[in-house]
């Protein structure tokens, strides 16, 4: 969203260059300046050509500096260059539209590697660079290597694995351990162990027997009570009283493989009466890189061939697979292309309508359109320097075209809104010049402060978030210099259209006048060339008009301040409570579509297996010495604390240190000293090979060891980010070196950092754009009120996450970084054009704002929302998610910067003109020679401030006021000069302009004035 900010001042231009900052909608007002009725027929003929004398039009060449205060330097550098480079536009318009063509058609070329930088992976992108769960996954591979051909083990996986899984339901809903039931689910799991894929040999079919993990020489079971009934589903009748729940039998644990179990009351509270559902699992060998390679393509085959033949009935089984994930979200870019042309089309609708003119040749269609080129062609020049680069290209990436078009319109209409309040009488390198002097400066500072909030938001720890941050503000940096040159040149050829008084469609000369002989419909449509005859320029927009007669007086009536100052309690109010209820983290099942068969399989999932959360991992991370009593205490303290944590079981736990201490105490086996401790080992070993899975002995010693605990009811995002914290903690606290890991930590780690990190950008962002605010805005406490602004977006957006439930995670996370730059967009500009209005009262300084910036916020905040409303539609949680926050943002900056901040800031009229400078007269008397002979007689000046602190007239004393640089009215081009600028002598408060540089007249000489008539007494 972008506003024009009104220029700082009225300045010296170059030659040609017109007017300076201000020009345009930012300081003129329709009807303010020179009225004809005080200027003589010469003198009205030569305004209205945009003509002067000599000796107020000076020759080409620099004039003397004036002498700008130093907050204002900044805005005045921008001003003059943008002015000089918008002449040489207008004059030579060609080359600035072929050379931006070229350009993009160049670094377009970067697109022939986007396969190439396509970075999909969920956990590179998803999770934070540099996790702790993933050092601590680094430990345990090089201590704890898997082999998944020779001694496979579920709840020793350090990875997710390579697997398939089916979830089966009853079909009944009331229990699935029937024989009928078991019958079906036999045939599934012969159907999937059948399925094939090439050999390594020609003609030769590997199956799911050949691809398997294996443990003891054998392929696991998917389930085991498939196992348990060995092919007939007949003996189940004989399992059932047997079968107990969450362990069967002596040691297999089935909270993973049985669901919405009802178990029996009494003595067997522990025997499973009935269950809802059954989870098979495949997993696949992953040692070898031609393991891995086979067992994807397994389950590639298994997804696309063969999975919904597997299936009994579709809404009884639901299937799952470790590439599942991956795969829909990489879907996700396939579905979204589609939606980019219905933005691209509404776009353009949109710019044409907003450009529409009853006019048919100030109408600016063809003006419109190339705009919106204008930011197709920076999407397709910033996005391919970068693929040349090698930046990695994320699925996030794709939401920005959707931003940038919107923003890039946004821009186009700051430009087309000076231009039109330019003379169109005037040559087209001075309507440029005049446009430029404003508009560009506008689009700078907020183009400035939009690339600083996403650069900002590279600092982040999630790369997903880095590189839409530096592909998005990369391509606002294209998208600003196209406008400055591709569409300024539009601009230029379409100015020079106008200015032949030609047809926008056919290109034809038509007339300027009105034909009273002819239809109203050939008058529309064969007639024009009409302007604003009290402005010079054109025609006063509906909107302005409503804004300035209507609107603006209706807010800044006291009750409807006091309605604004409620409704922003209530809206307040509601956001910070929305603020603490806001859930953090990316739920995995949001990363595919809604319409993806994995989204049955994680309801299902959590709807009967979320009893039982993950088996962590507890190791021992360094030497210790295990045959010492005491530090075997230790590590049964250690372990205690833990499993009397609330999600965990600690009835579930597995522990070899206790193990081994219960076999060598039953057989009276000393383990007190090394040598006893390390020689007894291969004791507890054949009691229970899988232990020696859990310790690395190197060097005749333990370098690492582990246990097992279990946890339970880990439900939601709260759960999984208390469970990680508790635990880290507790292992921490442990005198003995601890570490806790679970695959599943790699995600749950974001939890450590998405708030510090979200905190971070938006704390570093909102101090950036308090000291771009400064720039724009040269008075402290206006910029305070901006930063305010920005804190009153963020907290809004973040509370009302919370209603439309998005999750505070990586996702949200940039949004929330777009949202500051959004912020200052909105704020910034309102806030400016009141503190530069040079209107008497805040309830006038507020209008006034609003009339200058009203409209243009409605556009900006119309075309944005058009860039990105097409993605509410979109089935993905990523693209919907941008949307919301976006609708989020541009919603509440707007109804800031129309509601909220107008009527704030006239409850504090301190923001308003700030304290007059005194200048010493004597030592810059010879720098004054104001009233001239050869000034024009009706040019007279009009002093701020007559009156001096102490009361006294400053007639009676060698001092003065200068007049403040904030609130000035911009004087008709053709009045300026070097340094000083004259000012009409119309009777009437609101017509006192005020300049920079005060002119120093002698005492005699504004006595004299005053006693002509030619100093408006009414000036205050």
């Amino acid at each position: 969203m972008r506003v024009a900010p009104p220029a700082p001042f009225p300045e010296p231009l170059a030659p040609g260059q017109g007017a300076g900052p201000g020009a345009a909608r930012g300081r003129r007002k329709p009807g303010a300046g020179v009225s004809g009725q005080d200027m003589g027929p010469e003198e009205q003929q030569r305004r209205g050509s945009g003509q002067m004398g000599s000796e107020l039009d000076p020759e080409p060449g620099p004039g003397p500096e004036p002498t700008i205060p130093p907050h204002d330097n900044f805005a005045l550098f921008l001003s003059r260059r943008f002015g000089r480079l918008g002449g040489l536009i207008g004059a030579h318009p060609w080359p600035f539209l072929l050379l931006p063509l070229l350009l993009s058609g160049s670094l377009g070329a970067g697109f022939l590697f986007l396969p190439q930088r396509q970075a999909n992976d969920i956990e590179g992108q998803f999770t934070p660079l540099g996790g702790p769960a993933k050092s601590e996954r680094r430990f345990d591979q090089e201590h704890f290597p898997t082999r998944d051909s020779e001694r496979f083990s579920g709840q020793r996986l350090l990875t997710e694995g390579a697997f398939a899984s089916l979830i089966a339901v009853s079909a009944s809903g009331n229990n699935i351990l029937t024989a009928g039931a078991f019958g079906e689910l036999l045939r599934l799991d012969g159907a999937v162990q059948s399925l094939a894929v090439p050999g390594g040999d020609p003609g030769t079919q590997l199956s799911y027997p050949d691809l398997c993990v294996r443990s003891n020489g054998s392929c696991g079971s998917p389930n085991p009570l498939l196992a348990a009934v060995q092919g007939e589903p007949a003996r189940l009748e004989t399992l059932l009283p047997q079968l107990t729940y969450p362990v069967f039998g002596s040691s297999v644990f089935m909270g993973t493989f049985l669901g919405g179990v009802q178990l029996a009351r009494g003595a067997g509270a522990s025997r499973v009466q009935a269950a809802k559902a059954l989870r098979l699992v495949y997993y696949l060998r992953e040692d070898e890189a031609a393991d891995r390679e086979r067992s994807l393509q397994w389950l590639e085959n298994f997804l696309n061939a063969q999975a919904r033949a597997l299936v009994l009935e579709p809404s009884h089984v639901a299937y799952f697979t470790s590439i599942s994930r991956q795969e829909e979200f990489e879907g996700n870019i396939r579905k979204v292309i589609p939606l980019f042309s219905i933005t691209y089309f509404l776009t353009i609708a949109f710019s044409i309508t907003s450009c529409l003119r009853v006019d048919c040749v100030r109408n600016k269609v063809w003006v419109a359109a190339f705009g919106v080129l204008s930011s197709g062609l920076a999407v397709l020049s910033s996005f391919g320097l970068l693929l040349f680069c090698g930046v990695p290209f994320v699925v996030t990436v794709a939401n920005a075209p959707f931003l940038i078009l919107g923003v890039g319109v946004d821009d186009m209409f700051i430009m087309i809104s000076s231009w039109q309040q330019t003379n169109p009488k005037n040559k087209v390198e001075k309507r440029m010049a005049e446009t430029y002097a404003e508009a560009a400066v506008s689009i700078t500072i907020t183009t400035l402060t939009d690339v600083l909030a996403f650069y900002i938001g590279i600092m982040t720890s999630f790369q997903s978030v880095k590189s839409f941050c530096l592909y998005t503000g990369t391509a606002f940096i294209f998208c600003y210099i196209y406008n400055i040159t591709f569409f300024g040149a539009v601009l230029a050829l379409n100015g020079k259209r106008e200015e032949g008084n030609r047809h926008w469609l056919i290109f034809t000369k038509v007339k300027d006048i009105v034909q009273p002989h002819r239809s109203y419909l050939y008058n529309m449509c064969c007639v024009g060339g009409f302007s604003d005859k009290s402005s010079g320029g054109e025609d006063e927009h509906p909107m302005n008009k409503f804004f300035r007669k209507y609107y603006g007086p209706f807010l800044t009536k006291i009750w409807t301040k006091v309605f604004v100052v409620l409704l922003y309690g209530g809206f307040l109010a509601t956001s910070i409570y929305g603020c603490t209820q806001i859930k953090e983290g990316i739920d995995l099942r949001n990363l595919a579509s809604d319409d993806s068969y994995v989204i049955q399989y994680y309801d299902w999932e959590d709807e009967y297996f979320s009893e039982y959360g993950p088996r962590i991992m507890v190791t021992i991370t360094e030497n210790v010495p295990y045959w010492n009593l005491s530090i075997r205490n230790d590590i049964e303290n250690c372990m205690e604390s833990l499993e009397n944590n609330s999600y965990v079981d600690k009835r579930l736990s597995e522990s070899w240190l206790r193990m081994y201490e219960n076999v060598t105490r039953s057989r009276s086996l000393n383990i007190d000293t090394k040598a006893f401790f390390m020689g007894n080992l291969s004791e507890l070993f054949k009691l229970f090979p899988e232990f020696e899975w859990d310790i690395d002995i190197r060097y005749k010693e333990i370098a690492a060891s582990r246990f097992f605990i279990q946890t339970v009811n880990v439900t939601t995002a709260v759960d999984e980010k208390n469970l990680l914290h508790q635990l880290r903690d507790l292992a921490k606290d442990c005198k003995i070196p601890l570490m806790v890991y679970h695959p599943a930590f790699i995600y749950y780690d974001q939890y450590i950092v998405i708030v510090p990190n979200t905190i971070q950008n938006i704390g570093i962002a909102t101090g950036v754009m308090l000291c771009v605010s400064l720039l724009l805005i040269p008075n402290l406490l206006c910029s305070l009120w901006v930063t305010f602004a920005i804190a009153s977006v963020i907290v809004g957006v973040a509370g009302f996450m919370t209603y439309w439930d998005v999750n505070l995670d990586s996702i949200s996370m940039i949004n929330l970084v777009i949202c500051i730059g959004f912020s200052v967009d909105f704020s910034a500009h309102i806030s400016y054009a009141f503190v530069s209005s040079e209107k008497s009262t805040v309830n006038e300084k507020a209008v006034d704002a609003l009339y200058l910036l009203g409209y243009p916020v409605i556009q900006g905040a119309i075309s944005t929302i058009l860039g990105v409303i097409v993605l509410s539609a979109a089935q993905a949680y990523i693209f919907r998610t941008f949307f919301k926050i976006m609708f989020l943002v541009i919603l509440f900056g707007a109804v800031h910067g129309l509601v909220f901040i107008p009527v704030f800031l006239t409850f504090f009229g301190i923001c308003g003109r700030s304290a007059n400078k005194r200048v010493n007269i004597k030592t810059i008397r010879e720098n004054s020679n104001s009233f001239s002979n050869t000034q024009n007689p009706n040019n007279v000046w009009c002093y701020e401030n007559q009156i001096d602190s102490n009361g006294d007239n400053f007639l009676e004393d060698n001092i003065i006021r200068q007049p403040n640089d904030i609130g000035m009215e911009k004087p008709n081009s053709g009045y300026l000069r070097s340094n000083f600028f004259p000012v009409s002598q119309n009777h009437d408060s609101s017509s006192c302009l005020y300049q920079n540089n005060a002119v120093i007249v002698y005492k005699k000489q504004i006595e004299q004035l005053h006693d002509e008539g030619k100093i408006n007494p009414d000036c205050p």
